[in-house]
């Protein structure tokens, strides 16, 4: 194949549009737990997390919920994939070996929030949130009905096993937030003649970037522990999140109707929702009362 002009761009024509079927076809499930927050800065700060405005009589001048300083701040990081097309596969027209390759790409650049998103759930037993306590901790500082006993809350019961999760993803910022600079969707070519990686290596680039961060939103909503999932542990879980409050008493209203679970518990967490009956016969009573999420990035 001679290389020119007109080859370069049927090359890349072909390796973009394999590039788009993988990213289009990919499953991704970060957004189940994940609130997408667009950047448009370095830095972004979550300050008010510490501060959810409640409701309350209005009797004299207005009380303004103002921002908590909790100096919550998530920095985007820069990202890339980068493929090398040789020379030689050029000239001899064997192309077609690299479509597979581009179509991964894609698959990679629609499923890489998941890699950071589900990798910082499993660090949340010992990764702080904004609260200065691991996302799951036993003594989460709230502010008491009396307005100002400082208690201790828990959204966890530890253990030594395979973690799982239970949460309420109803709200409109989920347990996690995945905070998007610069989504990963443009594949940049370096394909010229004189570009020194064509000069020097006899090697063509396709490369992709991005720019983003993930990190913990409300741990109120979330259940982590690595207890024997049971059915006990599961009710355990499910009082805690059902009966959580926040400042002043305040009660939260959750309905955790997600759990979470690595490819080695779904067993466990379908016994435990998913049968209408117990292994004595008798009925279940969690039956059906939380979605399974099975999530091959937790194994």
């Amino acid at each position: 194949m001679d290389i020119n002009t007109t080859t370069l761009r049927s090359a890349n024509v072909g390796f973009s549009a394999a590039f788009a079927r993988g990213l289009g076809s990919a499953t991704s499930l970060y957004q189940r737990i994940a609130t997408i927050v667009p950047s448009t800065t370095r830095s972004q700060e979550y300050g008010w997390l510490g501060k959810a405005p409640r409701f309350r009589e209005w009797l004299g001048d207005r009380v303004v919920n103002a921002m908590a300083k909790h100096g919550y701040t998530l920095t985007n990081r820069s990202f890339e994939n980068t493929i090398g097309v040789d020379r030689d596969d050029f000239e001899d027209d064997n192309l077609g070996i690299y479509a597979p390759l581009f179509e991964e790409l894609g698959s990679a650049a629609a499923t890489f929030p998941d890699e950071l998103v589900w990798a910082l759930l499993k660090l949340g037993f010992s990764t702080t949130c904004y609260d200065g306590q691991y996302f799951f901790d036993t003594d989460h500082p709230v502010i008491g009905a009396d307005g100002q006993t400082i208690v201790n809350v828990a959204n966890t019961d530890g253990g030594a096993g395979t973690a799982w999760f239970l949460m309420d993803v109803s709200r409109p910022l989920k347990p996690l937030i995945f905070q998007d600079r610069k989504k990963f969707t443009n594949l940049v070519r370096m394909d010229k003649e004189d570009d020194p990686n064509v000069f020097n290596r006899k090697e063509f680039q396709y490369g992709l970037d991005g720019r983003c961060q993930v990190g913990f939103g409300f741990w109120q909503q979330c259940w982590g522990s690595k207890q024997t999932l049971d059915a006990t542990h599961y009710e355990a879980a499910r009082v805690a999140l059902g009966e959580m409050k926040g400042d002043h008493g305040r009660p939260l209203g959750l309905n955790p109707r997600l759990m979470v679970v690595p490819p080695s518990l779904e067993g466990a967490a379908r016994t435990i929702v998913g049968n209408q009956l117990t292994t004595g016969g008798e009925t279940n009573k969690w039956y059906g009362t939380a979605e399974v999420l099975v999530v091959p990035w937790l194994a």
